[in-house]
């Protein structure tokens, strides 16, 4: 779908040559690609670019063009006393799926759908494990807001002097005395009950407590010592060697680190990162698995992404990535790509042969996706490009743009080939004789994201220069 929207919003004029009328309907067009889920980047960027565009023709310096009576489809702003002058329908794709009220907190699920945080965190807190449109089955229950389309609420909510409830603070840490009470209480179990089967049981309710209710994982900024004292706990004869545990503890460091206040007072634990390596390294699938997730979203701190690194993270996730199943193999390239934005694991995933795994995983249609986007974080290197170029990454790049139906990795592709047309010139006949046949970068030119718009122009223009020189010197 956000290819089709793409390419109808490609042929559009641009926006200075559009009336208000053509840009809302290209706006919705847009928004509905988002809405629906599963959306290109390009149809975001398309999205950014079409309300942008409205801003300008629709709002002035001084307030609306026109004046009090003139454009915005009969849109007027509410009088004083909070009563509008006219009702404004509000959007369809602005209203959450569950609720079918305003996002206040649109946020992304593993689906690729949009919901509203707090409907979508009870639907999950009610036990239900699937998509509430698609029906699909959801085994990671992270949500990433969606900042575009909030972005898109809140300017659609200034022009119409429509109140957005305010979307509640992550960060507080809103901890009442029954979580604390709780907490402590499981902990109590888990730290000095004598029966290890009663330990067991209390990790399993901790593990279950901290998926299920979102607001309870704000209890570890009040006792942050508590991962290094469950940690130790395992040590316990008749714990020690359970897998079962071991994937237990590992997922609750994984449920604590989705609340973000928790990043920083995992990371600081002096126990909890290398914890999660090892496991990473000894564990079972699963143990393996959720340690990549929690590595993942512990990464978003730059200190984190630092100490993870110089812990030796990266040699267990490439091997993770290259041997593990597809949901720990997804987890895996997801911590790799958000580790390697700090420029010293760069040279550590290098080191660690992500270039050899990223380019059988692509060559075997598995994780095209999050490969591609590791190479192209990585193509500004030429020791890597020349390792890409040994696994015949020109081939490999110029099918990824001829075959993917992801418009983000035909921009990954396509900026790995210009980094391969940079270092090994050589190649560039390579990349004229397929352009000859399939035309491929011409396409990629008109329709792609920006940014691969840009470095496919780039590639043409190279390649244009070495047919002038070669015609020249005839």
């Amino acid at each position: 779908m956000g290819n089709t929207v793409a390419a109808q919003t490609m042929a559009k004029p641009a926006p200075a040559e559009e009336d208000a009328a053509a840009l809302r309907r290209r706006l919705r067009r847009s928004l509905a690609a988002v809405a629906a889920g599963g959306a290109a980047a390009d149809v975001y960027d398309e999205a950014a670019a079409a309300l942008e565009a409205l801003r300008e023709a629709e709002l002035g310096t001084g307030g609306r063009k026109g004046g009090g009576g003139g454009g915005g489809e009969g849109r007027r702003p509410a009088a004083e006393g909070g009563e509008e002058k006219e009702s404004v329908p509000v959007p369809p794709q602005f209203l959450c799926p569950i609720s079918s009220r305003v996002m206040s907190d649109p946020v992304i699920v593993a689906s690729g759908q949009t919901y509203d945080r707090r409907s979508i965190e009870e639907w999950f807190s009610a036990g239900k494990q699937l998509c509430p449109q698609t029906q699909q089955a959801l085994l990671d229950t992270t949500l990433i807001p969606n900042h575009l389309v909030r972005s898109m609420i809140l300017q659609w909510c200034t022009e119409n002097r429509f109140n957005l409830p305010p979307v509640e603070n992550q960060e507080e840490n809103n901890v009442t005395n029954s979580d604390q009470k709780t907490f402590d209480e499981i902990f109590k179990k888990i730290t000095s009950s004598a029966k290890s089967t009663e330990m067991r049981q209390a990790i399993k309710d901790l593990r279950l407590i901290t998926k299920q209710n979102s607001d309870f994982r704000a209890v570890l900024g009040e006792r942050p010592d508590y991962i290094s004292r469950m940690i130790f706990a395992r040590s316990t004869p008749g714990l020690q060697n359970d897998p079962q545990v071991l994937e237990d503890m590992v997922t609750i460091i994984l449920n604590f680190s989705l609340h973000d206040s928790n990043k920083k007072v995992i990371g600081d634990d002096p126990e909890a990162v290398p914890f999660l390596i090892w496991a990473l390294k000894s564990g079972d699938m699963g143990s393996r698995g959720n340690s990549a997730a929690a590595i993942f979203t512990l990464s978003a701190l730059d200190s984190n992404k630092e100490k993870i690194g110089e812990l030796g993270a990266m040699g267990p996730l490439v091997d993770l990535l290259d041997n593990g199943n597809i949901i720990a193999k997804k987890d895996a390239a997801s911590a790799i790509f958000n580790l390697c934005l700090l420029h010293e694991n760069k040279s550590r995933a290098q080191k660690n042969g992500i270039v050899d795994v990223a380019m059988r995983a692509i060559d075997d249609q598995l994780l095209v996706d999050g490969s591609l986007a590791i190479l192209a974080l990585l193509s500004n290197n030429h020791e890597v490009v020349e390792m890409i170029t040994e696994f015949d990454g020109t081939a490999c790049m110029l099918r990824a743009i001829r075959e993917s139906e992801c418009s983000r990795s035909k921009e990954n592709a396509v900026v790995v080939l210009f980094a391969i047309c940079m270092f090994n010139r050589t190649k560039l006949k390579e990349v004229e004789a397929d352009e000859k046949v399939n035309g491929s970068l011409a396409l990629l030119a008109q329709s792609g994201t920006s940014r691969a718009r840009r470095k496919a122009v780039g590639i043409l223009e190279k390649m244009k220069r070495n047919m002038h020189n070669r015609h020249s010197s005839c």
